[in-house]
């Protein structure tokens, strides 16, 4: 690749931004110093963790999806686009009459707008592929959506790995590097991804890994309000159907209950009655708080040690979970001694 073919590469990639930048997902803001974290305020607490401990080290903060809809431009949205929005741009010229010409976009704006376009295909292309539990490759890809940005395709596939992930909850891994086959598989080792709810036929497990990311930075325990507060500002309400996640608070009190993955019950001694989620005993069995906080970090471009005390929560969690195995196994070795003696015990003499 030449100088000028690498330059061109990356000036896409920045103008081909982070799904969270370029649609939403921005970064939030660094909690406040120890000092100040006991007061309230939501505009110098993160809205995903304010409630943050008071011994919370100045740290910077996960970045969370602001609109589920608009994250990598929503497919459905995306494609629908440019025909309506031609028709639109003709009915006003009419009404307007004649307008002074605009000069032609250049050529590098033109290209990023038809590889946003790309990202949005192909992020759709996967998503049905998901669905139809098909393996999918890079061929089938340049083919059926960038047979004509073929260079391209490195640039549009990271964004659309990045979307598939933050969105949907859904990792594009590769199978085979020589045919450069894939499969598309739940992430965080999660076994329900909500295809069997009657609301909408598309996956939910980024919502579901979301609630679970607000619960355990709210001290493994999240009011009500606060999970409305961040589904809110993704665009996601209460009573209001989305054509990812179906309707909210039906997924999020009753389906996820069901599947034991959240746990919604009164706050104690809440007068008037206010509720909490906590994790569910599947969640606490399929993932572990620091798969959780590795998503986070990793959607934020950074590491889960930037996030110091979410981090140590995290690997006391593992020490604990290694220790409980640990006992597990004695148990289960002891039982097994047990019931060898007493069966040599009660044996017949042959």
């Amino acid at each position: 690749m030449s100088h000028s073919q690498k330059s061109e590469h990356c000036k896409l990639e920045e103008d081909l931004q982070d799904p969270r930048e370029a649609q939403g997902l921005e970064s939030l803001q660094a909690p406040m110093a120890e000092e100040e974290a006991t007061t309230t305020t939501s505009s110098s607490l993160s809205p995903l963790v304010q409630g943050t401990p008071e011994a919370m080290p100045a740290a910077g903060t996960p970045s969370v999806p602001q609109s589920s809809q608009r994250a990598c431009s929503s497919p459905t949205a995306t494609i629908a686009t440019p025909s309506s929005q031609s028709d639109e741009s003709s009915r006003s010229q009419e009404e307007e009459g004649p307008s002074t010409p605009q000069p032609p976009a250049h050529p590098e704006s033109l290209l990023t707008d038809v590889l946003h376009k790309k990202v949005a295909e192909l992020v759709q292309f996967l998503s049905v592929k998901y669905i139809t539990k098909e393996p999918i490759t890079k061929a089938e890809m340049l083919k059926s959506i960038l047979k004509e940005h073929k260079d391209h395709f490195p640039v549009v596939f990271k964004k659309v790995c990045e979307c598939m992930e933050v969105v949907f909850g859904i990792e594009v891994k590769e199978m085979d590097p020589t045919s450069h086959s894939y499969v598309l598989v739940k992430t965080l080792d999660l076994t329900y991804d909500g295809m069997l709810s009657d609301d909408q036929g598309m996956p939910k497990t980024g919502l579901l890994i979301l609630i679970l990311g607000i619960i355990f930075m709210e001290g493994n325990r999240a009011p009500e309000e606060k999970i409305w507060e961040v589904l809110n500002m993704m665009g996601v309400f209460a009573g209001k159907k989305d054509f990812i996640y179906g309707e909210p608070r039906k997924l999020i009190t009753k389906d996820l209950v069901q599947e034991k993955y959240l746990e919604y019950r009164q706050v104690p001694n809440s007068d008037p009655a206010r509720y909490e989620f906590l994790w569910g005993p599947r969640a606490h069995a399929e993932t572990t708080k620091m798969k959780v906080l590795q998503f986070f970090a990793k959607i934020s471009g950074t590491d889960p040690a930037s996030f110091p005390y979410w981090y140590e929560e995290a690997l006391r969690d593992e020490r604990e979970r290694a220790q409980a195995g640990v006992a597990v196994d004695d148990t289960t070795a002891m039982a097994s001694v047990s019931s060898s003696v007493m069966s040599s015990s009660f044996s017949c003499p042959e």
